[in-house]
């Protein structure tokens, strides 16, 4: 007697496939194994399937967009019209960045069609990326995942709701708290977002006008994500030590969880500024005492020392930029508030390390791009923070602030709670590099972390910490989404002074089992869909 395949049916989609036959004990004569169908084979590859478990020589069979079969092909007598011999190669789960800017190629309204194929994030294996971070994230998350179906999208698109999208909406810049009615109406648009299918409610609390607003209010919003099962992703208040202080930030995510029990998230993790340097063991403290008391906190992280900013964001106060940058010019021209915001600016610049740690790194002005602070001043014979003022007067730039130690990105990356991501933003190589950075120098020249724990903190971890289903790992039934990489090239190419140089060493990379990479190159097909996290059953009309 033999064990016949066994047929499976996913749901609604119609995708069927069949177990392997296997060889019953005592059996005297081999079993003849049926034929098994398959659209992709990859064959040969060393596997790291998403979970903290040692890699295997195994192949993967795909039928339409899931994989069907991890194992040895030829013993479950699979075929297939497309076979890829792969060895020597490390086949994994497509990655999936937690954070980025992509919301801005992704728009109907975005000049070049091409942007949204999102490459700087393909040829890197990132198959997934999430939008609306920084509280950035439109309540109409059911037409922003529209759009980008429609427009042709590269890959698979999750996104927040955002309170600074939010909060704009109903009360401006302005510095002050929402009335009843006016935080009635931010609730039902945070409600919105969630039934649309957000992952949860993202803020920037750090960024006017986010920076406005109170726990409580946080706590308020946060309620209407937490009944709708989604989670709480921050840009904390202070990563250095402008406000709050860097732990006293990380304490108010803890407190917005302990009063609304939601999972917690924090973005872009980082000890910002000489004044913060070392503090990761405490932050870390912080994250463990919390989880050991019931709460879910994760966050993610660049592999870069360098953070991506801008002239306003990381030198001028907040009450400066309240009503907006007209505003925020006249008061610099002021005089009185003209000599009090330059004393902030001047200690602001002191906290991130100096004039010549700020490099000018995307601007409307070329002749600007790769100087420092500390060079305009000079070219400009104006001290540091004057030329700051010169460059915002004549519309600001975009920074990379190089204001962390290697020390505490090191003790981050190396937590189990800590996945990758690259908070992908012109003007700075994380956007092009951040995947293939953290391989090439703290995974295989560095050994801080291993390949699996890579692959993990890049695929499973966040697949399960953010609430994609199906997704992240090389199981039976998950959507394929993988990507072939060769170990020995797996390498950046961007740098700061040209960060917008795709990374090599891809191999082949599927979306939803279709090809995006094939041997090397972009195949300029958009396989990516909208993904939409489901709501608390009865919480949504």
């Amino acid at each position: 007697m033999q064990n016949m395949p066994r047929l499976r049916k996913f749901g609604s989609l119609g995708v069927k496939y069949a177990f392997p036959a296997i060889l019953l004990a005592g059996c005297t004569s081999p079993v003849e194994v049926p034929l098994q169908e398959a659209d992709i084979l990859l064959l040969n590859g060393t596997v790291y399937d998403g979970t903290l478990g040692d890699a295997r020589i195994a192949d993967v069979a795909i039928v339409d967009d899931r994989i069907v079969f991890v194992g040895d092909a030829k013993e479950a007598n699979y075929s297939a019209p497309v076979s890829l011999d792969v060895t020597g190669k490390y086949v994994a789960p497509g990655f999936i960045d937690p954070h980025t800017h992509y919301d801005r190629d992704i728009t109907p309204w975005a000049n070049d069609p091409d942007k949204s194929l999102i490459l700087p994030a393909i040829m890197q294996g990132v198959t997934t990326v999430f939008v609306g971070v920084d509280g950035s994230g439109h309540p109409a998350i059911g037409e922003t995942l529209s759009n980008a179906e429609k427009k042709g999208v590269g890959p698979n698109v999750a996104a927040y709701v955002g309170f600074g999208a939010v909060r704009s909406m109903v009360l401006g810049y302005s510095d002050r708290a929402p009335d009843a009615d006016e935080l009635g109406t931010m609730k039902g648009l945070v409600s919105q977002g969630m039934c649309e299918g957000a992952f949860g409610l993202s803020t920037g609390l750090f960024y006017s006008p986010q920076s406005y607003s109170t726990t409580e209010e946080v706590i308020a919003l946060t309620k209407e994500a937490a009944a709708r099962g989604g989670l709480y992703d921050s840009h904390i208040r202070d990563e250095s030590s402008y406000t709050v202080g860097l732990l006293g930030a990380i304490q108010e995510v803890i407190d917005i969880g302990d009063a609304t029990g939601i999972p917690l998230h924090i973005a872009h993790l980082k000890a910002l500024g000489v004044d913060v340097h070392g503090q990761s063991t405490d932050v870390i403290d912080l994250v463990e005492v919390a989880q050991s008391e019931g709460l879910t906190v994760t966050a993610d992280q660049y592999p870069w020392v360098a953070s991506g900013t801008s002239v306003s964001a990381s030198l001028l106060p907040r009450w400066a930029q309240v009503g907006g940058e007209e505003a925020m010019i006249a008061r610099l021209r002021d005089a009185e508030d003209g000599p009090k915001i330059r004393a902030a600016m001047t200690e602001n610049m002191r906290r991130r390390g100096g004039p010549d740690s700020l490099l000018l790194s995307n601007s409307t002005k070329d002749e600007w791009i790769g100087k420092t602070l500390q060079d305009l001043s000079e070219d400009w014979n104006v001290d540091p923070v004057e030329a700051a003022i010169r460059v915002l007067e004549q519309g600001g730039a975009g920074l990379a602030s190089f204001n962390q130690s290697e020390e505490d990105v090191k003790r981050f990356m190396q937590q189990p709670w800590v996945m990758t991501s690259s908070d992908a933003s012109g003007g700075h190589p994380r956007k092009y590099a951040s995947y293939a950075t953290k391989y090439a120098k703290y995974v295989k020249k560095e050994k801080t972390i291993t390949t699996t724990e890579f692959v993990h903190s890049s695929s499973g971890l966040v697949a399960d910490s953010l609430g994609l289903v199906d997704r992240g790992y090389l199981k039976d039934g998950y959507y394929a989404d993988i990507v072939v990489f060769d170990p020995e090239n797996y390498a950046p190419r961007a740098t700061f002074l040209e960060p917008e140089i795709l990374s090599v060493g891809v191999v082949d990379v599927l979306v939803n089992g279709e090809f995006a990479v094939r041997d090397g190159e972009p195949v300029n097909s958009a396989p990516g869909r909208g993904l939409k996290h489901m709501p608390t059953e009865g919480t949504c009309e």
